[in-house]
């Protein structure tokens, strides 16, 4: 199962109109169900303290059968947070988050760490227009397809480096270690229309800018 996720940042269209199937789990993290809204999608849950909902909202959302989980304003986890771990108690085995970058500087940094949250296993993804953030663990082989001229940029998320491989980019790394602080990774592009970026040891951002974004599955 598949689960999408509204986050309260900013929300930027892509080339391609979000494919919502009935077996996706949709799931608005607090203000990210104004997005819905403006999309015109219901989802299936809302989740979050709702501090940055509209109460008329919440009502028109129970209404229409949405189910509302409220938690605590004073709580340690962000509604981002809360609506990821949601998802994979749900038994996600995909999540893609829209609104998880734009706004508040502090919010969008705390939003894309989240990609290495400790309980999190499900593979993760967000999407900003035609920009899309992963992460890659030790020892995971990303296959990312593309198209020729597609930006990727490959960030070390630790201290000890990142020891990469990859195929497919202008400028492949063979076993090579890309530094934590250093920006050596940034700016390759897709060389074929489907590049291969294996990790060997480290933590590590991968970041696609996609010409034309394929279309979400």
């Amino acid at each position: 199962m598949k689960a999408i996720i509204f986050a309260n940042g900013e929300y930027r269209p892509t080339n391609n109109q979000i494919d919502i199937t009935e077996d996706d789990l949709v799931i608005a993290a607090d203000g990210g169900n104004e997005h819905c809204s403006g999309l015109g999608i219901i989802p299936d849950i809302l989740i979050g303290d709702l501090d940055s909902t509209d109460p008329d909202l919440i009502q028109k959302w129970k209404t229409a059968g949405v189910n509302v989980i409220q938690h605590q304003t004073d709580k340690d986890q962000t509604d981002l947070e809360l609506a990821l771990l949601h998802a994979q108690a749900e038994g996600a085995t995909k999540i893609v988050v829209y609104g998880a970058i734009g706004g508040r500087m502090d919010m969008t940094f705390g939003n894309l760490i989240l990609l290495a949250h400790p309980a999190l296993k499900t593979l993760v993804k967000m999407v900003y227009g035609n920009e899309v953030v992963r992460l890659l663990r030790e020892g995971e082989l990303l296959t990312l397809p593309g198209a020729v001229g597609d930006t990727i940029s490959l960030i070390s998320l630790d201290s000890r480096g990142a020891f990469v491989t990859t195929t497919g980019l202008e400028f492949p790394l063979d076993k090579e270690v890309l530094e934590f602080g250093l920006t050596k990774g940034i700016s390759n592009r897709l060389v074929k229309n489907q590049a291969t970026i294996h990790l060997e040891r480290g933590l590590l951002a991968v970041i696609h800018s996609q010409q034309h974004p394929l279309k979400e599955k």
